[in-house]
């Protein structure tokens, strides 16, 4: 009977083991298990190519999911290093750009028959637009170069209605040239109405639209010269009546790497501003709109996106 008892705990034993041999594979494994090294070897492929990114450590969130960790910065911004946004807020959400506007209607300028020393004559409509002027009066003749440093420096709205009506023939055939531009930079989510950034129903375009509109200003280097002068003045051709402007980015020349690029308010808009810092190969920007503190917000942003780029791994 003893006999009888002892096989047939032999034969239950002998049954269990494959079932439990099963339910251990994936914690227990040892070095005989092939179907758990085929398992290994894609975790640590991806763990070495994370390793090469240019902002590798910049946030837990993927580049497609950027995270948002200055919620009270400014109703919508973006924060990217390189190619790649790595923080912001209400990227698409479309919202006034004010003054950034005038970074298309440069561009489009520079794209029509660009000629620096063209002389443009100052109409009465240009010389009585609302907003941020330097001075021109109806009937001065200066040069488009001139007018091209004044929008973008001391974002002037007379300099730059000037040169909408001189390019388009009139302003809203400059607006329609403008669009045009927009669409073929892919700024889908943006519409315009005015070539200054004044406040108009419409008038709208988005962080990660303005992001993309900063790429191809910065690459543009009678935009990129004068985005990173502190200063600009000029003579009128005809009365030879002096007009001197300081650039109205604050934190240019005061941050370090910080080399432009445009400021923007009104009142629906808010505070605006492009901003961009270059360290060594690598470039940071920061998109804001209507943020109530943005120095302070644009050089901690800076600040950081330039830290991520000092702590990635080197490029091979």
């Amino acid at each position: 009977m003893r006999l009888i008892l002892l096989c047939c705990a032999l034969i239950g034993l002998t049954g269990l083991s494959p079932t439990v041999a099963t339910a251990d594979t994936k914690p227990h494994t040892t070095a005989t298990q092939p179907t758990v090294k085929a398992k290994a070897k894609p975790k640590a492929k991806v763990k070495r190519k994370a390793k090469r990114s240019t902002v590798a450590n910049a946030a837990p969130a993927t580049a497609d999911t950027p995270t948002d960790i200055y919620p009270n910065a400014a109703a919508a911004y973006a924060v990217a290093v390189d190619d790649q946004i790595v923080y912001s807020r209400k990227l698409d959400t479309p919202r006034p750009p004010a003054s950034l506007t005038k970074l298309l209607s440069a561009l489009v300028i520079l794209e029509h028959n660009w000629n620096a020393d063209a002389p443009v004559q100052i109409s009465e409509h240009a010389a009585t637009v609302q907003g941020s002027r330097v001075g021109l009066r109806r009937g001065d003749a200066v040069r488009a170069g001139d007018l091209l440093t004044a929008m973008i420096v001391r974002s002037g709205n007379d300099a730059c209605l000037a040169m909408a009506e001189h390019v388009g023939g009139s302003e809203q055939g400059f607006v329609k040239l403008m669009n045009e531009k927009a669409l073929a930079l892919g700024m889908h989510s943006s519409s315009f109405r005015n070539p200054c950034g004044l406040d108009s129903d419409g008038h709208l375009s988005t962080a990660r639209d303005l992001l993309t509109l900063a790429r191809a200003s910065a690459a543009h280097p009678e935009i990129a010269e004068r985005a990173n002068s502190l200063r600009g003045e000029f003579r009128t051709l005809n009365s030879n009546r002096r007009i001197q402007f300081k650039n109205t980015n604050a934190i240019l020349g005061r941050e370090p790497d910080t080399v432009g690029l445009k400021t923007g308010f009104t009142n629906k808009a808010g505070k605006c501003l492009i901003a961009l810092a270059e360290h060594g190969a690598h470039k940071v920007w920061v998109v804001l709109l209507h943020a109530p503190n943005r120095w302070p917000a644009a050089t901690k942003m800076l600040a950081r996106g330039v830290s991520l780029v000092e702590s990635a791994p080197p490029r091979h």
